[in-house]
């Protein structure tokens, strides 16, 4: 996609987000099994956040991650182009927090400053002001952005020298809009038993499809699927390295959710999310 397609797309998506930020919020709230299982402990671990760190919180939609960050000691600045999440991340703020720039003034550890601001426009990203936060999440949301070119060319210059930048994805290669969830039935050993897999039947090809993100959302969203090679080529071509990656799935002892086919439970060999690090050379 390119100049008017990409701009339509790009509004396509915020208006879908802006409708759904009520339902989101209430089902999300501060995190779900996908936060809490496969998401946040790796994100945490790659991180490595220390008291006083400046964080950029990409794509934050209620701002669970920018308040656990913060809650860390972490400085974040966190952005979404959602006016209506926006507007529920600062809702579930505890009123006595501080703004990033408040805490940073006082000499106190934390504080979480939200702006609408969107991740696709390189120049709304880079007022933020170069060479200021030590590290970046964009948390479950690449996948939203109609391109990331302009996000990964921003945190160069956004990062300091050495700045860690740290994202979850839907898994591209197992955990895409053509791919199906199986259960077959098969006989081993003289008894039959139900196997769970995955159908794959696009991967190379970067493509847009409509998603639901949580069953029952007000409207549909768009999922950008890219393969692994421009999902982390877009991150290379800005100068940044990969130095960290999980592949994360539910383990076989988490209750299965009341669909036979979700993921929790009964697809433990395969990895719906993937969590990744890169990294700015000094």
């Amino acid at each position: 996609m390119a100049g008017e397609e990409l701009w339509r797309a790009n509004e396509k998506t915020r208006r879908a987000w802006n409708e759904n930020a009520a339902f989101w919020d209430q089902r999300m709230g501060e995190g779900n099994d996908f936060v809490e299982v496969l998401t946040w402990p790796a994100t945490e671990r790659m991180l490595q956040l220390r008291p006083g760190e400046r964080v950029l919180d990409i794509a934050c939609g209620n701002g669970l991650t920018s308040r656990r960050m913060a809650a860390m000691g972490a400085g974040v600045v966190a952005t979404d182009f959602a006016e209506e999440m926006i507007a529920y991340a600062r809702q579930r703020t505890h009123p006595g927090w501080l703004s990033a720039e408040e805490a940073a003034a006082s000499g106190t550890a934390g504080g979480v400053t939200y702006l609408v601001l969107d991740a696709t426009d390189e120049s709304a990203l880079l007022s933020l002001g170069e060479r200021c936060f030590d590290a970046a999440l964009c948390s479950m949301a690449l996948f939203d952005m109609a391109e990331i070119e302009p996000l990964m060319r921003a945190l160069a210059r956004l990062l300091k020298p050495g700045g860690r930048f740290v994202f979850s994805v839907i898994h591209p290669c197992f955990n895409n809009s053509r791919m199906a969830q199986v259960a077959e039935m098969e006989e081993r050993d003289g008894k039959l038993v139900t196997v769970y897999s995955v159908k794959v039947h696009g991967y190379m090809t970067p493509t847009v499809a409509p998603g639901e993100a949580i069953v029952g959302q007000p409207r549909l969203q768009l999922y950008f699927h890219r393969p692994l090679q421009v999902l982390l080529g877009a991150g290379f071509a800005a100068g940044f390295v990969l130095d960290a990656l999980e592949e994360r799935a539910f383990p076989s002892s988490h209750p299965a959710g009341r669909n036979p086919l979700s993921w929790s439970g009964n697809f433990s060999e395969i990895p719906p999310v993937l969590v990744a690090r890169m990294r700015l050379l000094a």
